[in-house]
């Protein structure tokens, strides 16, 4: 069967990945040696893209996709048996952020047909190339600089552009993501270990996914020293140019209007209600009962992709460190992709 051969070839194409990342470039063979110039050119040409970052994004996908973990995430769902043609716009913001949506609708029975990010074009149609020879030529996807003759449409944009693509696709089936960002709550007591992961769930990926926290609820007598104290593990970030850059700048204007806000130099904490942040600056609010927390939560609930906690305090969140590792039935936005396959 085609499915059979797809989810193979799949398992295969994470043991390549698995493979190369545990090598040394002393002993890359030659298809070691493209993984390389990928990750090399798409850095060059997206300075967010570093080869850490690329490498910690290939690593989680590579974890993810086990032949046991695939079937159980798609026996929940019919496979198409006529397959049709889905447009994807994928997004750039984060090393392969579109790789989920690919293998969902080429799982699902149907076709992707892809309009890679100019910020994201190297990775994916390599990892599809390696994908489609090693299940026999089993993997059907299209890459396209403009949408044609599709079925159904699946696409990720600014909050600006999401106005645009729901007018243009208004008369196709679709799924249009907008914005959304992450918070974290602490209780007061967390570890040095619990807040060192909620760094990862920070600053992993520069800061710039959805997934990444932007906003943290504190208890009233939480000292912020505990956050600076326990983010000191990406204190190199600011090397980065682009982020030193977002840095200085939102440091500049909050010195000039003279505005209150906590430095340690790679990082701004700001007493602020609002759940997104500047690059480079974590806004955090104290709160008196978890109550405050939850009517947060409920009226912002379409701008929230997901809440970092301690599971005790039943806010349907995940653990400290897991944000940037989502499962394959975890889906963008809350909306079951492979659900919405089905009636495509």
């Amino acid at each position: 069967m085609t499915i059979e051969k797809q989810i193979s070839g799949l398992c295969k194409l994470s043991d390549l990945i698995k493979g190369f990342l545990e090598k040394v470039p002393e002993n890359y063979d030659e298809i070691d040696e493209e993984f390389h110039i990928i990750l090399k050119k798409s850095e060059i040409e997206n300075s967010w893209f570093t080869i850490e970052n690329q490498k910690i994004a290939l690593k989680q996908w590579s974890e993810l996709i086990f032949e046991e973990n695939i079937k159980n995430w798609l026996s929940n769902y019919q496979i198409a048996k006529i397959p049709k043609k889905v447009g994807l716009i994928l997004a750039g913001n984060i090393p392969m952020v579109g790789f989920h949506d690919v293998i969902s609708v080429v799982l699902s029975g149907n076709i992707p047909v892809i309009k890679l990010s100019s910020k994201d074009k190297r990775m994916i149609p390599f990892l599809l190339q390696k994908w489609n020879a090693f299940s026999e030529g089993n993997v059907k996807y299209e890459l396209a600089e403009r949408l044609e003759h599709f079925d159904a449409v699946i696409a990720t944009g600014s909050n600006n552009t999401a106005r645009y693509l729901e007018y243009y696709f208004k008369d196709h089936l679709s799924i249009i993501r907008k914005n959304r960002t992450s918070i974290a709550v602490l209780k007061g007591d967390e570890t040095v270990e619990e807040l060192q992961l909620l760094a990862e769930d920070i600053f992993r990926y520069f800061g710039l996914g959805c997934r990444n926290v932007t906003r943290i609820f504190v208890p009233g007598d939480f000292k912020i020293d505990r956050l600076f104290e326990n983010f000191l593990n990406f204190k190199e970030i600011i090397n980065h140019n682009g982020y030193a850059n977002n840095y200085e700048y939102n440091r500049a204007i909050y010195l000039l209007n003279q505005e209150k806000f906590w430095d340690n130099n790679f990082v701004m904490l700001k007493e602020d209600e609002q759940l997104f942040s500047p690059l480079s600056v974590i806004n955090f609010s104290r709160y008196s009962s978890l109550d405050e927390v939850k009517d947060f939560i409920k009226a912002n609930e379409e701008n929230i992709q997901t809440i970092v906690a301690n599971p005790v305090l039943a806010l349907d969140s995940i653990p400290f460190g897991e944000a940037q590792n989502p499962g394959l039935a975890t889906y963008a936005d809350h909306v079951d992709t492979m659900r919405f396959l089905e009636v495509v």
